[in-house]
């Protein structure tokens, strides 16, 4: 059992829910938690898309300050190791992954967000990598993830000066892809996973796999990856399922198995 992160299925949709309330602060308890349900997300065949979610009230406020505050040099190299181990393997699930942000996803509660495939917000949200008011950077992605979203120049505007963006000028910017209402953050999430529920698992797999493994590398290198992935897709049954219904039904009509 954990404490501060469940992990629930329906329909084949997961679902990782933040519980630590009053903002869902991330301590070195709630990192291992959210590290085993990547885990376990990633490792489930029943599940073929993932949500992260705070609640109806904030996303994540960032880490908490009173804990990191208390720690040592040594003890902080360690944590922020972990730390970003965990969102490394939340970024890494193999299955399309939104994150359904509410109230505010603030330092970590922010690239919490962005490991993410998308991000749906209501409009009453608030983003921000505050860390520089604390005299310190972001540590679990907030200078690399955000970079590689917005681009360096918005990227050090928002670092250096730790200001607060709500969700129209976070979506202008690309932070946040969609802005809904703020009590339909987690039925429209819910609807953007459910396309995936019966699609082609593997070929899924191998395109967020080529997105993610292209931005690491030059765009030979990189074309020269995706290749090996579209051409591996031969061994699948959707990819043989897929390409019959096309020429015998016309797009978009296949029952894929996800083998």
């Amino acid at each position: 059992m954990t404490e501060f992160v469940r992990f629930e299925v329906e329909a084949g949709v997961g679902t990782i829910r933040l519980e630590r309330p009053p903002v869902n602060a991330l301590n070195e308890q709630i990192q291992e938690e959210l590290a085993g349900a990547a885990k376990e997300a990633s490792e489930r065949d029943d599940v073929r898309a993932v949500i992260l979610y705070g609640g109806e009230k904030t996303f994540a406020g960032g880490a908490d300050i009173k804990e990191m505050a208390a720690k040592s040099y040594a003890e902080m190299t360690a944590f922020g190791t972990g730390l970003q181990e965990t969102m490394s393997l939340i970024a890494g699930i193999p299955k399309p992954t939104v994150a359904a942000v509410t109230g505010y996803a603030l330092g970590g509660g922010l690239e919490l967000a962005l490991t993410a495939d998308r991000r749906i917000a209501g409009d009453n949200v608030k983003v921000g990598q505050p860390e520089i008011q604390l005299g310190i950077i972001p540590g679990a992605g907030g200078t690399q993830r955000l970079t590689r979203l917005v681009g360096p120049s918005t990227a050090k505007d928002l670092v250096y000066t730790g200001r607060f963006v709500a969700a129209d000028e976070a979506q202008r910017l690309g932070i946040v892809d969609e802005v809904v209402a703020a009590d339909e953050v987690y039925t429209r999430a819910k609807e953007w996973a459910e396309q995936f529920v019966n699609g082609p698992a593997i070929a899924l797999r191998a395109a967020k796999a080529a997105i993610d493994g292209g931005l690491d590398v030059d765009l030979t290198s990189g074309l020269r990856w995706e290749t090996q992935l579209f051409t591996a897709l031969w061994a699948t049954e959707d990819q043989s399922t897929g390409m019959r219904s096309f020429l015998e039904h016309g797009p978009g009509k296949a029952s894929f198995t996800g083998r």
